[in-house]
C-alpha cells in the first residue's frame, strides 16, 4: 500500500513555472495572462524584496506544485517600529485538500514572521475559510475592507 504523498515546502523559484504554479494559482484567483518571462521578472522582485516570502509545497512523486503562500512583511511606526506579517495568496490543488498542506503552508510563514520579529501576523479570507484559518490559531478581528480598480 502506498503511503501519502510526498510534499515539501520550498521557496518559490523559476522551475515551479513548468510545475502547474499558475494553474495552481488561477484556481485562487483570476490569473490573467501572465507569460513565463512575466514570471521570471515578477520572481525576481520577490527574490530582492526582503520581507517577501512565497512557499510552495512540491509533491515530488508527482513532480508538481500543489500549493502556495505568500507572507509580506510590513514595517510599522507603531509598537516601537515594529514588523506586521501579512499572510496572502493561501492556496491549495483542489485534488490535494485534505493533506494538511494548506496548515503546513500557513504555519511555515506564521514560523516565519515570528522569526523575523512581527508582532503579529494577520490575514484576510473568505467566510467560508474561517474554520480553516482558526485551525491555524488565527481568531476574527474586525473587519475587512476592499476597493478593486
Amino acid at each position: 500500500m502506498a503511503g501519502p504523498p510526498r510534499v515539501e515546502l520550498e521557496a518559490l523559484r523559476r522551475e515551479h513555472w513548468g510545475q502547474g504554479f499558475p494553474e495552481l494559482l488561477g484556481q485562487l484567483t483570476a490569473l490573467g495572462e501572465v507569460t513565463e518571462a512575466m514570471f521570471a521578472a515578477r520572481l525576481a522582485e520577490v527574490d530582492a524584496a526582503p520581507g517577501h516570502h512565497v512557499v510552495v509545497a512540491v509533491d515530488r512523486a508527482r513532480g508538481r506544485v500543489v500549493g502556495a503562500a505568500t507572507l509580506l512583511e510590513e514595517g510599522k511606526f507603531a509598537r516601537g517600529c515594529g514588523r506586521c506579517g501579512h499572510i496572502e495568496d493561501v492556496v491549495v490543488d483542489a485534488a490535494a485538500r485534505g493533506q494538511r498542506i494548506g496548515q503546513r503552508l500557513v504555519d511555515h510563514l506564521t514560523a516565519a514572521a515570528a522569526a523575523s520579529g512581527c508582532y503579529k501576523v494577520i490575514l484576510d479570507c473568505a467566510e467560508a475559510n474561517v474554520g480553516f484559518y482558526e485551525k491555524c490559531g488565527f481568531s476574527r478581528k474586525e473587519v475587512q475592507m476592499a476597493k478593486y480598480f
